[in-house]
């Protein structure tokens, strides 16, 4: 439920200046599914442990909501409108162009931060550190008394 909330909060973000309420309505509602959908992928299908789900909350809520954007900010559906002689398809067109952009940059430059962090220290702790815990290993006291 905690990410669903957060998952409807991250795609409303990018469009909230621009749409109505009954568009941040949609956005949230889609988010809180839509984002739910990729978590469940990622950690079942994928198998990959994506801790506090990151990316499928954060980053495809922020990508679903700056695509929407591009319809809900019509003001045929209560946003502020679009600007003059822009239909909401060339809208989409171009909030998708910068999606893919951003995307791109992205993981390219996470990409050679990873290269870089690897190099310099490495990723990963010592079979023995991971199963002692790392609020031991790395901090000197447990987070949790169970």
């Amino acid at each position: 439920v905690c990410s669903s909330d957060l998952a409807g909060l991250a795609t409303i973000t990018p469009a909230s200046g621009s749409v109505g309420p009954v568009g941040g309505l949609v956005l949230g509602l889609a988010g809180g599914v839509v984002c739910y959908m990729v978590t469940q992928l990622i950690k079942q299908r994928f198998k990959i442990d994506d801790s506090l789900d990151v990316f499928a909350v954060h980053g495809v809520g922020g990508m679903l909501g700056i695509l929407l954007a591009a319809f809900f900010a019509d003001t045929s559906l209560g946003g502020n409108g679009l600007p003059e002689g822009i239909t909401m398809g060339t809208a989409f067109v171009g909030q998708l162009v910068a999606t893919i952009i951003t995307v791109v940059w992205a993981g390219i430059a996470s990409y050679i931060l990873l290269k870089i962090t690897q190099a310099v220290i490495g990723l990963r702790v010592s079979a023995d550190d991971e199963i002692e815990g790392l609020d031991i290993t790395s901090h000197g006291e447990r987070s949790y008394d169970l």
